[in-house]
């Protein structure tokens, strides 16, 4: 029996902020897997900056979109899995979706864990932080970090994981005095700062006035030459994300005026996607777990609730109105 399912796409490409009107909801119909497929539903939804870049030329119009999902196996003609199962997949933006066995990963049960958690620090968002962190950034004990975007899913991971991996000094940058609180009194990082409240580059040198030895990227901009002037003599940057200018990637800013301070410091700075790490999962989850059982990391998050929100989800974690990561609860979570 086919089952009725939603979707949301993609109807026009917007040109800056993207808006509600830029989206359009669709009903359509799975019908009964074929040999090594899954009707899956899905459960928890993760909307991440990144998917603003795609609306420019990533996503196709009308069309469906992709993107991280923890799902729950409906009806499987897979004979490795089974009706029940908890896997991940790609196919984002509906309710349902039907999927190749091949392709889905199978959430390993850990007590202890919720399994939104596989959506947070033990899915890409922590694998990002993890990654930057230990193969690009090569963070060593005792240095000082400094993380844009700090108080959403990947820098609020970063700042915990660099305090984990021996970090010193850990100074994050965010967007309201709330959450720079928060991430002094909550999650542990020596300072912190609203970077909405003055400029950048004298905020950073107020807090760290001998200077820096890892930035942690998420925002580009202004971020990015304010880190390039306190970063120390071969100092390193993980480039992860640059949501400064993702509703302008037409006329993107220019370079730092600081660019050339690279050559003259030797500073590396390295982009990196996480796609290209997937082989690093389960050296974060052996790191990790213990950790969180342990209750000495926090997986933040701001869930919303309903499908019918993944639009005013999307929109709001661009605005930053999400604390940690931003997921959507569309289903039974059970």
């Amino acid at each position: 029996m086919a089952i009725k399912a939603k979707a949301i796409q993609l109807a026009t490409r917007p040109t800056g902020a993207p808006t509600a009107a830029d989206f359009v909801e669709i009903d359509f119909e799975i019908g009964s897997p074929r040999p090594g497929q899954l009707v899956v539903e899905n459960v928890y939804l993760s909307v991440d900056p990144y998917m603003r870049e795609l609306m420019h030329d990533g996503w196709e119009l009308n069309a469906f979109l992709t993107g991280r999902v923890l799902a729950r196996v409906l009806e499987s003609a897979d004979s490795t899995l089974r009706v029940g199962d908890w896997v991940s997949h790609r196919e984002s933006w509906r309710t349902h979706a039907l999927v190749d066995g091949a392709d889905v990963r199978v959430l390993p049960g850990v007590d202890g864990l919720d399994v939104v958690q596989y959506l947070g620090l033990l899915g890409g968002t922590g694998l990002t932080a993890y990654v930057g962190l230990t193969r690009i950034a090569r963070l060593q004990p005792g240095e000082t970090v400094f993380i844009s975007a700090a108080a959403g899913g990947v820098g609020s991971a970063a700042g915990q994981f660099a305090r984990l991996l021996g970090a010193n000094r850990i100074i994050g940058s965010t967007g309201s005095a709330r959450k720079a609180e928060y991430l002094i009194s909550e999650l542990g990082f020596d300072a912190a700062f609203d970077y909405r409240n003055s400029d950048v580059s004298a905020q950073l040198a107020q807090v760290a006035p001998t200077g820096i030895d890892v930035y942690f990227d998420n925002v580009g901009s202004a971020h990015l030459e304010a880190a390039i002037d306190a970063l120390r003599e071969r100092g390193r940057i993980a480039f992860c994300g640059a949501v400064a200018q993702y509703n302008n990637l037409a006329r993107p800013p220019c370079a730092p005026r600081n660019l050339f301070d690279l050559v003259e410091k030797s500073i590396r700075l390295e982009g990196f996607m996480v796609r290209d790490y997937y082989d690093v999962r389960d050296e974060l989850e052996d790191f990790l777990v213990p950790h969180i059982l342990a209750g000495r990391v926090q997986d933040v998050r701001t869930i919303v609730d309903g499908f019918d929100r993944m639009v005013e989800a999307f929109l709001g974690m661009l605005r930053g109105e999400n604390l940690g990561k931003m997921i959507v609860r569309a289903g039974d979570d059970g």
